[in-house]
């Protein structure tokens, strides 16, 4: 889940550098009021939970001033720059899941809430995060429908009889079947 992520978020925001900075920035209707607006907020959300899952692991305390990586509300402004982040970010996403064993998966990592710490199992906080960013994804892919820009296909998995329609963007993610699948 953490490589088809990576991927969907590659595709969307490889589609979304080629809009104008005036396409990226306009009003659009949805949740948050741009493409810019939605995939910074992408960004910040995977932040403040990756932080987390990193502590977690070290076994370090809850991040209290957590509320930071949403300071500023929209840290990038163009796409490009939005892009680079994204991708050093689902790395890091990417690393922290080949750690995980099942073992691991059921321990609870702490949540700084607006209310105090709460405690969430690692699997279930891991498939809310992926849940997250599929929801907000779908948001920029309809906003992106009123564009110039054709939306990307997004609703793909990785269907062995479909490795060639991925290559391309595997080669630009450095990813490969094999790393994936572990072949």
């Amino acid at each position: 889940m953490a490589y088809n992520n990576a991927w969907a978020n590659h595709r969307l925001l490889k589609a979304c550098c080629g809009l104008s900075q005036t396409d990226f920035v306009a009003t659009r209707t949805s949740f948050f009021p741009s493409i810019k607006a939605t995939l910074n907020h992408l960004l910040t959300v995977d932040w403040y939970y990756i932080d987390a899952f990193e502590r977690s692991i070290r076994s370090d305390p809850p991040n209290a001033e957590a509320w930071k990586f949403f300071e500023p509300e929209e840290p990038f402004d163009t796409c490009a720059e939005l892009h680079q982040e994204q991708q050093k970010t689902d790395e890091r996403l990417i690393t922290f899941c080949r750690s995980m064993t099942d073992a691991l998966m059921a321990e609870p990592v702490s949540i700084p809430r607006s209310d105090g710490i709460h405690a969430e199992q690692r699997s279930r906080l891991l498939a809310h995060l992926f849940q997250h960013q599929i929801h907000h994804r779908g948001q920029v892919h309809a906003m992106l429908a009123g564009t110039p820009v054709k939306p990307p296909q997004l609703d793909e998995f990785f269907c062995a009889d479909e490795a060639q329609l991925r290559e391309p963007d595997f080669r630009e993610l450095g990813f490969s079947e094999q790393e994936i699948w572990e072949l």
